[in-house]
């Protein structure tokens, strides 16, 4: 770990969760392509969200972190961009009204593409295909030509993610999130729903706000705030070949950006100490999270934020706590006593979403809303008994229709309705009216904070 960083340093070290190429010049090729391809993020955007992140650290903002488990090249269109969209610009009003808080906005979007697979094969009504690895690697259709990894899917995954990153920006700041608008961003099978008419009580509370403050001389003319936004995007940086591709040296500081997204993280499957993921990591300068799970020690998480932020900087790194609603009781309070213990800074958000996966008898994998829920509220608890700051929410969700998590207030979805709209490319996300509940929840957990 000594040694002189390079963004092909990681090449030396010991890997899980790649696919296995067959024709390696022709990757070798490909990565040399998207080497020459222009960066996708800026690293002056980048740190400005280590900025804001560092805000998040000292309480004085909060992390929304959302978006798919794993995009798909079929489903990319604008309106499933523009659902996203709205559906975050929704929960961080709900969330900035109700706490008075600044919300750090950060899609799990335009690079989520990869996933961590359990198995390097599956089993499909009696045929063993390569597991399916994402969109970048190979295709979720079970034909095993399709399932042999293609390094021409790391070019269309750039593509794509340039064409949503375009989309995005023209959303945040061509007048979709100004707040006066804040009635239209109600997604339309919402609008008779009893959620639908809490939203919309909030919004006429905000613009009866904006209309006295207009009164007073401040707008969206004059004060960019109100009609403007920012949504940074991030995903889990799982091939290296791809973000090593996209790396590049700053000309302002002369530092490394991984220049695919303005943060990444590392999964817990891929978080060893002396692994390639924590090489590649320690030398970009980005924002970067990585999964804390119920398999980690003390001692090995203070190693790996030493590892990872050696300057002890605030926004540099955010943990992602990831437990279940089970085990985050008995297993978080002593990670979190210890690092406070060491003065540690670092953003703490909490992903109630991998640690809650359940399998149904019909096949299908599901996440029930109570046990999101407890996870969300047992993780605001444990930061309240100890006085230190609860920063973020990390969430699967989805601005659809879906139904792939059980259960909630706002739309009791059972087990037998699973087949209605299942639509993930992996795992089950948060629909529209369970992000936005449980939007509500935090606000008001942030509220009484």
């Amino acid at each position: 770990m000594n040694k002189i960083w390079t963004p092909s340093s990681w090449r030396d070290f010991p890997i899980k969760q790649q696919p296995i190429y067959e024709d390696q010049k022709k990757l070798k090729k490909i990565e040399d392509e998207l080497s020459s391809y222009p960066p996708l993020i800026f690293a002056e955007e980048a740190r400005r969200l280590k900025a804001q992140l560092a805000n998040v650290a000292n309480g004085e903002a909060f992390l929304l972190q959302g978006g798919d488990c794993a995009e798909s090249f079929k489903a990319f269109n604008a309106n499933n961009i523009k659902s996203l969209f709205q559906i975050m610009m929704q929960m961080a009003v709900v969330m900035t009204f109700s706490s008075s808080k600044p919300v750090v906005k950060v899609g799990r979007v335009a690079g989520q593409f990869a996933k961590p697979r359990s198995s390097d094969f599956e089993n499909i009504e009696g045929v063993e295909y390569p597991s399916y690895r994402g969109d970048i690697v190979n295709d979720i259709e079970a034909d095993l030509k399709k399932r042999v990894p293609n390094p021409k899917k790391l070019l269309k995954a750039y593509n794509q993610s340039a064409a949503t990153l375009n989309l995005l920006r023209a959303f945040a700041r061509g007048g979709m999130a100004d707040l006066n608008k804040v009635h239209k961003w109600n997604l339309d099978y919402m609008q008779d729903h009893p959620l639908g008419e809490k939203y919309e009580e909030l919004a006429a509370r905000i613009s009866q706000s904006l209309k006295f403050m207009e009164a007073c001389g401040v707008n969206g003319a004059n004060t960019p705030q109100l009609a403007q936004t920012v949504l940074y995007t991030s995903h889990e940086a799982l091939l290296l070949n791809y973000e090593e591709a996209l790396t590049r040296l700053d000309s302002l500081t002369g530092d490394y950006y991984d220049c695919s997204a303005h943060m990444l993280w590392i999964g817990d499957r891929t978080r060893d100490l002396n692994e390639a993921h924590i090489e590649y990591f320690r030398g970009i300068k980005n924002p970067i999270g990585c999964k804390v799970g119920p398999t980690m020690q003390e001692d090995e998480l203070i190693q790996l934020i030493d590892k990872l932020n050696p300057n002890n900087e605030a926004g540099r790194l955010n943990l992602i706590v990831r437990m279940g609603a089970s085990k985050i009781a008995d297993i978080y309070p002593k990670l979190l006593a210890k690092v406070e213990s060491e003065g540690k800074k670092v953003v703490w958000s909490c992903d109630p979403m991998h640690g809650n996966v359940e399998k149904t008898n019909n096949g299908y994998k599901t996440r029930d809303f109570a046990n999101i829920l407890s996870e969300v509220k047992q993780f605001f608890q444990i930061h309240k008994n100890q006085g230190s700051i609860a920063g973020g929410i990390h969430l699967e969700m989805t601005g659809l229709d879906v139904t792939e998590c059980t259960g909630s207030r706002s739309c009791a979805i059972s087990t037998e309705d699973l087949t209605s709209r299942y639509h993930t490319q992996c795992d089950p996300r948060l629909n529209a009216d369970q992000s936005l509940e449980l939007a509500f929840m935090i606000a008001d957990t942030l509220k009484e904070a």
